[in-house]
């Protein structure tokens, strides 16, 4: 499907429990149908995953437009964004001349404000570096650390099903309704499925406003119709399929790599060392990808 060395403007992106030394850690995975990489790092949040995203480089930080951007995002007080305007901009800044330039020039803040500021500089860093490939689209979960990483995120369509999967209506009603909407929602996954292979104008009009019928209409099933409301917030990540009909429709590459790295921790149990950890992924990652 792409020529050699070559690559795609998406991948995959899951993460799994581990443990070093008796410490909870995290495994990334990211891949596509080329590669898989596995990279175990302490923490599993949004500044973590970035480091993955740039070859676990140190992070850097940097005060431009698309800063501000995020910080809008991320509902960071007005205050907070007008305080480090007056700090030097489009000047990159290692993790500790950051912090100290915020210890320096800012009023005390919050850890969460400061948190998100740190993740929107060192994001905007990301993007405007040329060291790595920057990644345009995520395919991965809804979880909150992998939002706001690269310009699209699309959602993993059996991690959506699972969400209903879980509901266990006891009336026989309910039971019904919800078997119904199963069936409604996988034979619009296939109808997607279909539209991948070929695309036009009038099928994508199609499938959008069939979406917003499925996911809109209420059925008196109220769990079911609060779930259906938390889907249908999301169009946007669950239909970018729609404007790039490239995208696969869920993240089992990610998840099944993700499964072979629990099933050697179940044999082996954890590793003892940093370098001991380093070498596990680096092995794991050149049995897990193809030639």
């Amino acid at each position: 499907m792409y020529p050699e060395r070559a690559s795609s403007p998406w991948q995959h992106l899951d993460q799994t429990s581990a443990r070093v030394k008796g410490v909870n850690h995290t495994t990334n995975i990211i891949c596509n149908q080329l590669y898989t990489v596995y990279s175990t790092t302490l923490k599993k949040d949004r500044l973590s995953v970035l480091g993955v995203l740039q070859n676990n480089q140190e992070l850097e930080f940097i005060l431009s437009p698309l800063t501000y951007e995020l910080l809008d995002k991320f509902n960071v007080p007005l205050k907070w964004s007008h305080q480090i305007k007056g700090l030097p901009q489009e000047i990159p800044f290692n993790g500790d001349d950051f912090n100290t330039l915020l210890n320096q020039h800012i009023s005390p803040v919050g850890s969460q404000h400061r948190t998100r500021i740190c993740q929107a500089a060192a994001i905007a860093f990301y993007h405007q570096q040329s060291k790595i490939p920057v990644i345009k689209t995520l395919v991965t979960d809804d979880a909150p650390q992998f939002k706001l990483l690269t310009d699209d995120l699309s959602l993993c369509w059996v991690q959506v099903a699972r969400h209903y999967k879980k509901l266990s209506p006891f009336v026989s009603c309910h039971q019904k309704t919800l078997d119904k909407f199963l069936d409604n929602f996988w034979d619009y996954y296939r109808e997607l499925l279909a539209y991948r292979n070929s695309p036009s104008p009038e099928e994508k009009l199609k499938l959008k406003s069939k979406f917003l019928d499925i996911f809109g209409t209420q059925t008196g099933y109220e769990q079911l119709d609060e779930r259906k409301k938390l889907t249908l917030s999301k169009i946007s990540e669950v239909l970018l399929v729609l404007e790039h009909p490239e995208l696969p429709l869920h993240n089992n590459s990610a998840e099944l790599a993700a499964r072979t790295m629990v099933q050697r921790r179940n044999i082996s149990y954890a590793t003892q060392t940093s370098q001991g950890t380093q070498a596990w992924d680096i092995f794991m990652s050149l049995v897990a990808t193809k030639e």
